[in-house]
């Protein structure tokens, strides 16, 4: 329902994880049944973890469920996902010149695996406040993710192709989510796309070598930027970071007189620039599907909108 809040004027289904789960879910599903199940507990992490963020999201687009609560409920996930293995590992050292690695105990280890995930899940959730917005970016993350972990050495592929079934999820998706939008993401979608990306950027980039660590911080800027700002904002302010706005980065740039499909394309031009930044430090080839892959999706995106011009017009 419209609200102080919100900046739609009529009522919007906010469901629209499910198709985004199913999707995602059934499309992996359907390969395994082809070929065969990939490397045992990792993925089994990144898709019961991913469910259960999911279904988490899915109560609290209908009961509005307290924010504490939720967060929670976010750790003991994120929990049981550690302990299946997708975790950090180790961190690059920064006072050696040679880039080795500090392997981590549990009491570190557990702890960022914690702050990350948890963290990025929410940034999404945070930035899905303008049609559009987080889906694009979504799209873009997940893109830039699936080619780092294919350029790795040794490459990832199963999280690169989880991490494009999702893209395709996603764009699916966005056909009904451009402005005006049809129907809303809402927490169970946002909450299942920001897991998955976070646990994608372990599993597929961190799990690699040296500086790969410090990429996802570089592929997932937008999402990582709108949370950290609105969280020392509040902080600042006396309030509780967990309290709802009306201002986050897209709301100002709503203020400041853009256009909402004009703030999902600067807010989308900033997740490339970044991920193109990321894929700097991977080999040309990367950089040759990255913008290839990009290309595409702003193509798809143009055809969608004008799609909807047309169709208004008739």
């Amino acid at each position: 329902m419209p609200g102080e809040r919100k900046i739609h004027k009529k009522p919007v289904s906010r469901i629209g994880g499910v198709a985004i789960w199913a999707s995602t879910m059934l499309t992996f599903l359907i390969l395994v049944l082809l070929s065969y199940y990939p490397y045992g507990s990792l993925v089994s992490g990144l898709l019961l973890g991913g469910s259960l963020m999911f279904l988490l999201g899915l109560v609290d687009d209908v009961y509005n469920l307290n924010a504490k609560f939720k967060l929670l409920i976010q750790i003991l996930i994120v929990t049981m996902v550690y302990c299946l293995g997708v975790k950090f590992d180790t961190i690059l050292n920064p006072f050696n010149p040679t880039g080795n690695l500090i392997h981590l105990n549990i009491w570190l280890s557990y702890p960022l695996t914690i702050l990350w995930v948890v963290g990025i899940s929410n940034a999404v959730n945070f930035i899905d406040g303008v049609d559009g917005l987080a889906g694009s970016v979504i799209t873009v993350n997940a893109i830039t993710l699936a080619l780092i972990a294919l350029a790795m050495t040794p490459p990832n592929p199963i999280s690169a192709l989880i991490a494009f079934i999702l893209t395709g999820s996603m764009l699916a998706f966005l056909t009904f989510n451009f402005n005006p939008a049809k129907i809303f993401m809402g927490d169970s979608g946002a909450l299942f796309s920001g897991f998955m990306l976070a646990t994608i950027s372990i599993t597929g980039i961190m799990k690699s070598a040296t500086f790969a660590i410090l990429l996802p911080f570089i592929v997932l800027a937008v999402p990582i930027m709108d949370i950290t700002y609105s969280s020392l904002r509040r902080i600042f302010k006396g309030q509780s970071p967990f309290v709802a706005d009306a201002e986050h980065i897209h709301h100002k740039l709503l203020k400041a007189g853009f256009s909402q499909k004009l703030t999902v394309a600067i807010m989308t031009a900033i997740a490339v620039i970044a991920g193109s930044i990321a894929t700097c430090f991977m080999t040309m080839i990367t950089i040759k599907h990255y913008v290839c892959y990009i290309v595409i999706v702003l193509i798809v995106m143009l055809l969608l909108s004008l799609f909807d011009i047309f169709t208004k017009k008739q």
